[in-house]
Formats: C-alpha cells, sequence, structure tokens
C-alpha cells in the first residue's frame, strides 16, 4: 500500500484526478474511432477542398471560442456540474451526425460534439491546479495528456478496421455509435468528482480585462505559440488526405500510423514531466517548438508508408514539452480566476490561428509541398522568436 501511495504521489494521482481520467478515456476512445476520418468522410460525400478547409477552419474557431465560457462555466457551477454540462452536449452532437449522412450533419452537429474538447479544456487545467502543488502541475498535465493518448492510440486502428470493412460513411456511423455508449459511461465518472469550488464574482469574468492583466511571461508565451499552432494548423485537415491518396496508404495503415505518434508521445511524458518540474520549464517548451517545426518538413519527404512512419514519429515528440507549456500556463494564471485565465488564453490564441485552416485549404490547391513548407516557416519563426525573447524569465 505505502509503494502505491509513493507512486500514486510520484504521478500526482488523486481521486478527482483519477475520476477525470476515467472520463478522458471513455470519451477519447468513441471519438478517435471516427474524429480523424471525417475529412475523409466529408470527402465521400461530395465536399469540396474549401468546404474541408472550412470545416477545419470551424473546428479551430470553436475550439477557441468555447474555451473562454468554458472557463466561466467551470469557475461558476465547479468542476463537476461543467464537465456533465459538456458531456451531455457533445452526445447531442454524435446523434446528429449518426441520424443524417450529410455534410451540413456534420457542420451542424461539431457545434455540439466538440463540446466536451472543447468546453472543457480550462477545466481539465483548473482541476490541476486546484488539486496538486505546484510542485506537480507538469506531471498533472503530463499524465493527463498520456491518458488522453491512449484512445488515440487504439480508436483510429478500431476506425480504420471499421471503415476498410463497412466503407466511409457505415464505418464512421458505426464509431459514431459506440461514441455515445462510452461518453454515456463517462457521465457516471464525471458525477462522482467533488466540486467544492468558491463561485466567482461577474465582475471577473470580462475578457478584455483579463487580457490585460496577462503577465509579460504569459503574453510571450502566447505570441510564440500562436505561431507554433499556425505551423501545426495549416496542414492539419490534410494530413490524412495526403497519406491516403498521395502515399497510398489504407485507411488501417493511417490508424497504425497514428498509433506510431501516440507511442512517441507516451514516451515523453512521465520523464519530462519530472524533469520539467524539478529543473525548469524553458529548454523543454523549446524542444517542443523545434518538433512542432520538423513535422510539415518530414511529411515533404515522405512518399510511402515507412517514410510516413517517421514523419508521424516525429509528430508524437512535439508533446515533449506540452506539459511544460500548459503548467506555465497554469502558473502563470492567478488561482482566483485560473479557469477564465485559461480559457481566455485559448480563445485568443485559437481566434488567431483558425485563418490558417483556410490558408491552409488555399496552399494545398498550390501543391502538399507548399502547404507543408509554409508551415514549417512559421514553426521556424515561432521557435526563433521564443529563444530570442528568454530575458522573460519563467515565474
Amino acid at each position: 500500500m505505502k509503494r502505491a501511495g509513493r507512486l500514486a504521489g510520484f504521478l500526482a494521482l488523486n481521486r478527482d484526478i483519477v475520476l477525470l481520467l476515467g472520463a478522458i478515456v471513455l470519451i477519447g476512445s468513441g471519438e478517435e474511432m471516427w474524429m480523424r476520418f471525417l475529412p475523409k468522410y466529408l470527402e465521400e460525400l461530395g465536399a469540396s477542398v474549401l468546404l474541408i478547409g472550412l470545416f477545419d477552419a470551424l473546428k479551430t474557431l470553436l475550439g477557441a471560442v468555447y474555451a473562454f465560457p468554458g472557463g466561466v462555466i467551470v469557475d461558476r457551477w465547479g468542476h463537476r456540474r461543467a464537465f456533465v454540462l459538456f458531456s451531455l452536449l457533445s452526445i447531442a452532437g454524435y446523434l446528429i451526425v449518426l441520424l443524417t449522412a450529410s455534410r451540413a450533419a456534420v457542420i451542424i452537429g461539431m457545434f455540439l460534439f466538440l463540446a466536451w474538447s472543447n468546453l472543457s479544456l480550462p477545466a481539465t487545467f483548473s482541476l490541476v491546479g486546484r488539486s496538486l502543488p505546484a510542485s506537480k502541475h507538469a506531471m498533472g498535465i503530463g499524465i493527463q495528456s498520456l491518458i488522453k493518448r491512449i484512445p488515440i492510440l487504439i480508436g483510429p486502428i478500431v476506425g480504420g478496421l471499421l471503415i476498410d470493412r463497412l466503407g466511409i460513411l457505415r464505418g464512421v456511423h458505426a464509431g459514431v455509435a459506440i461514441s455515445i455508449g462510452m461518453a454515456s459511461a463517462a457521465l457516471w465518472l464525471q458525477n462522482a468528482i467533488k466540486s467544492d469550488d468558491t463561485p466567482a464574482a461577474a465582475s471577473q469574468s470580462n475578457f478584455l480585462r483579463l487580457l490585460r492583466n496577462f503577465s509579460p511571461p504569459l503574453r510571450r508565451l502566447l505570441f510564440s505559440d500562436i505561431l507554433i499552432r499556425f505551423c501545426e494548423r495549416i496542414p492539419f485537415a490534410w494530413v490524412v488526405i495526403y497519406a491516403m491518396d498521395n502515399c497510398g496508404v489504407t485507411a488501417t495503415q493511417v490508424g497504425v500510423l497514428i498509433a506510431v505518434e501516440m507511442l512517441a508521445a507516451i514516451a515523453c511524458y512521465v520523464p519530462t514531466s519530472y524533469l520539467a518540474d524539478r529543473f525548469g520549464k524553458e529548454p523543454f517548451v523549446i524542444l517542443t517548438f523545434i518538433f512542432f517545426t520538423l513535422f510539415p518538413l518530414s511529411l515533404m519527404a515522405a512518399t510511402n508508408f515507412a517514410a510516413l512512419t517517421v514523419a508521424f514519429a516525429i509528430r508524437g515528440l512535439k508533446e515533449f514539452g506540452e506539459p511544460a507549456r500548459k503548467s506555465l500556463i497554469i502558473s502563470y494564471a492567478p488561482a482566483e480566476a485560473r479557469g477564465r485565465t485559461i480559457g481566455a488564453y485559448y480563445l485568443l490564441r485559437d481566434t488567431v490561428v483558425t485563418t490558417g485552416s483556410f490558408a491552409g485549404a488555399a496552399l494545398w490547391k498550390l501543391s502538399p509541398q507548399i502547404n507543408f513548407g509554409c508551415a514549417a516557416l512559421f514553426g521556424v519563426l515561432g521557435t526563433v522568436l521564443y529563444i530570442a525573447t528568454r530575458q522573460c524569465k519563467e515565474l
């Protein structure tokens, strides 16, 4: 028992964190069976390149827009009620996609089925900040990130098998049906999370005031993070299409590639989180930015499954410093407004980065190589800027 307690302490696990991790596995396992195949699903339904780009842009925009109200809701309602609400909204979105095989159903349904992953982002961060000491923030985020990758490791392979066996339309619908069942089971776990948060004053929910109160280190991280996310977003919607149409891989092989990415990411989380908590977070953030930049460059050189395996392994290594980056955000956010500050950060970042989806569609029409090359350029800019402004030290 003592050994188990020490292990739980080392991994920053407590009751609420474990319940949240269980919900993450259930919801993520369902969504990952079909979510990554939606661009191909839309293509099968006759969607144009611009509509697929619009889908990816809207997905990014909703991630931005939902982050701030998600932070306000968790600060006011507490984690338990907030998580349950977000799950119910997502289940409603799954039903829309399941019941109607149309492009409109995907676009309309995504306003709901993205609710849990996007609205709950500030809540998952603030739960770490509330229930763990500062010396365990990176580990808490790292374990959370590791657990999130387990569904991504398994789900796309299962989804790819369903699609190869049933076809893209029926395969996606089968995945959505499974997703509804797993999200429903996750409701029970989330309802058991303790809700002992203090309601926030209404005056503290002013978005512009929160932005003005961002500390200089948080602003510096935000600006470089925006450039790095352009590097990620420009090719994002086209990676699966490139792999299947340009490199000749099957949907099942796409699932294997994503599993390779997740294994590389999972291998990073615990050791880098421990080292970041102990020795400082800045070097790990810089290394993460470098791996973000290398991924589109590796795609430019990929023409077959073996080369794509290397590229996806590099994509997984971009998680090398993500726990460090996210724990910096928690540290820079005031405790009394942590959910709203984190939500404001992601609202501003992802609203700006949404334009990268449209840019990605325009660049894709020119050529995949131009798309990937421009993405890498943003990665270089973000990395160089972050290194050049290191005089703005951690708090």
